[in-house]
């Protein structure tokens, strides 16, 4: 959401909720800079509209009423505090510990946001989240690929999407997103093939458009099981042997079988499959110092290239 529009939505959002009644059209439009540069009424009211309706959507309770009994058609909007405002939570050490975490696990730049976001919000209610407890286990969850950010919006609010791939437009209703092997894949139904289909974001070629309404299509229950044995191949491309230190890394120690092999200290070897020599780079650089390259030499070099130009380029 640009910043633009989500400064007019929380301020059209402050002033339903300063309201102890309920507020015409006219009075809103007065009351918020945005709707007052407005200068067509036409265009204030499809605005005023759209952002009622993405409020409703985001679980804000925009009510719809009059004052006067005897002109009942007199319509205006408020929300109400009973109805927004969330009963006092108390969370014990252990929970706010978890919560800590839950809240670094996204390194990505739009989850992040959300994530520090959730975290402030904490804070600013007297809780003080401790992730530093639980930090051995924290979990990594990037999504860098271009298309991971609109295709995850695609998913919770089920809009179908049209993308390029392989040479060919796709259409498709986006049921789940998940991730096998160090790479992303969107999973749903092709709406030109008929059938459902797996998507790898890597190999979209083209910007991922919205080509309809949130709720087009109803929420699918997903097999993850099933899922993952679509997507994972059927012989991976190569094997590496990793130095994976202790309490670290768990995406990659649970994939892995304990080998034979000398490690530093503090540090246990692993054997570990992967797809694609390319993504499985990215994955591990991921891991920072936690993970070291035993073998083979050409993925310890390719991780070795990529940390350099990314020191490079601090």
């Amino acid at each position: 959401m640009a910043a633009r529009k989500s400064e007019r939505i929380m301020n059209l959002a402050i002033c339903l909720l300063m309201a102890s009644r309920f507020l015409p059209k006219r009075e809103i439009r007065e009351a918020i800079e945005q709707y007052r540069e407005i200068a067509s009424d036409q265009s204030f009211d499809k605005m005023f509209e759209r952002d009622k309706e993405e409020l409703r959507q985001l679980g804000v309770p925009v009510l719809t009423g009059s004052n006067d009994v005897w002109h009942p058609e007199d319509i205006g909007y408020r929300i109400s505090r009973e109805d927004y405002e969330l009963a006092p939570i108390d969370f014990d050490a252990a929970e706010l510990a978890v919560l800590g975490i839950a809240s670094q696990v996204w390194d990505t730049a739009t989850q992040a946001d959300q994530a520090k976001t959730a975290l402030a919000k904490l804070r600013a209610a007297g809780a003080e989240p401790d992730p530093g407890r639980l930090a051995a286990l924290t979990p990594s969850i990037g999504g860098k690929e271009e298309a991971f950010a609109p295709m995850w919006q695609a998913v919770l609010r089920r809009i179908p999407v049209e993308f390029g791939y392989h040479g060919k437009q796709r259409r498709l209703q986006p049921w789940v997103i998940t991730h096998r092997l160090g790479a992303w894949y969107v999973y749903g139904f092709d709406l030109d093939a008929g059938e459902p289909r797996i998507y790898r974001l890597t190999r979209v070629e083209s910007q991922v458009r919205f080509v309809g309404e949130p709720g087009s299509f109803p929420p699918q229950v997903v097999d993850s099981a099933e899922l993952a044995a679509r997507i994972e191949p059927a012989k991976p491309d190569a094997q590496a042997i990793l130095a994976i230190r202790d309490h670290r890394a768990p995406v990659l120690r649970r994939r892995s079988e304990p080998v034979a092999a000398q490690a530093p200290a503090g540090f246990s070897a692993h054997r570990v499959e992967y797809a694609s020599l390319g993504d499985f780079v990215g994955e591990v650089c991921a891991q920072g110092p936690d993970v070291i390259v035993l073998d083979p030499p050409e993925l310890r070099q390719r991780v070795i290239d990529h940390l350099r130009r990314f020191a490079e380029a601090l």
